[in-house]
């Protein structure tokens, strides 16, 4: 197979594997497990496999440029998710999420500086394209739609810096991937995720053991291991990506996950304004396209 049609099999799984991420970590919340409970379990799990994994691969001497970014995109990681948990806690779904729609053009300003990552007109023209798309789509719900007044709103700050963040991790990703290699990438990603994902468990001061015991039920077991599947393909076709082209461009592409959304509303929750929305991911096709032949 050649690079292109890797890169194109890569976004695409990382573009399903996201939304069904999503449906597992709603229905483990919906029956009472704490949400930094199931992100840091699924930090934890992958950690695991990774431990495993280490002993039959061959690691590489690691710079002292790979421990800084790991660490810096650990700390990022851990505080965007958190931010992100008091948002959703709080607010709205509906009206969180176009904000991730910006999540690219933070990606870009600051991959110029740490990266030197430069775009050109095609792809701005089609970062504009899946931005506007995006909120073509979320604007068919009413309350999806951006106002000013919408940043008076506590949840709306919590999920502008947990967009910051996350986008700020994904470059420090990206520069652990030039330090070391994908794989390696992956599996500190888990690790110092698991990590300070923990520490945050112990700053909102959680009852930890009720929680986990709750957390632990033989009858979620099989979604946790789906959950941490879904996240795991999800995690190592980001930074498949993020070596094969620059970080802007591909979290642009990522919100074409909002296509894959608009399926599940309209099988499993009987959505309406599907002709919108549908007219909306087809423009977000157009700017995907742009930025994977103009690049």
């Amino acid at each position: 197979m050649t690079e292109p049609v890797l890169v194109a099999t890569a976004v695409a799984l990382r573009i399903i594997s996201n939304p069904l991420a999503n449906v597992f970590q709603k229905q483990l919340t919906a029956v009472g497990n704490h949400p930094l409970v199931v992100n840091f379990l699924t930090y934890f799990i992958l950690s695991l496999f990774c431990v495993v994994v280490v002993f039959f691969l061959e690691v590489p001497p690691l710079n002292s440029q790979f421990w800084l970014y790991a660490i810096l995109g650990g700390i990022a990681g851990a505080l965007g998710n958190g931010f992100m948990v008091k948002a959703l806690q709080i607010g709205d779904l509906s009206v969180l999420g176009p904000i991730n729609s910006y999540k690219s053009v933070v990606g870009i300003i600051v991959g110029i500086f740490l990266l030197s990552e430069i775009p050109n007109l095609w792809g701005l023209l089609g970062i504009v394209l899946i931005i506007y798309g995006s909120h073509f789509v979320l604007d068919a719900t009413p309350d999806a739609r951006f106002s000013w007044k919408l940043l008076e709103k506590p949840e709306i700050r919590f999920r502008i810096w947990a967009m910051i963040l996350t986008a700020i991790e994904a470059v420090f990703v990206k520069k652990i991937i030039l330090a070391s290699s994908t794989t390696t990438a992956f599996m500190s990603w888990c690790i110092f995720g698991a990590l300070f994902s923990f520490f945050l468990l112990f700053f909102n001061r959680l009852d930890v053991q009720p929680v986990f015991s709750r957390g632990l039920r033989f009858k979620y077991y099989y979604k946790f291991l789906l959950l941490v599947t879904c996240v795991g393909i999800m995690t190592f076709t980001t930074n498949y990506v993020f070596d094969h082209m620059p970080v802007g461009y591909a979290l642009s592409l990522f919100q074409l996950s909002t296509m894959v959304s608009i399926l599940f509303g309209y099988k499993f929750f009987s959505e309406r304004e599907i002709g919108k929305k549908v007219l909306g991911a087809a423009i977000m096709i157009a700017g995907s396209v742009m930025i994977i032949l103009l690049k």
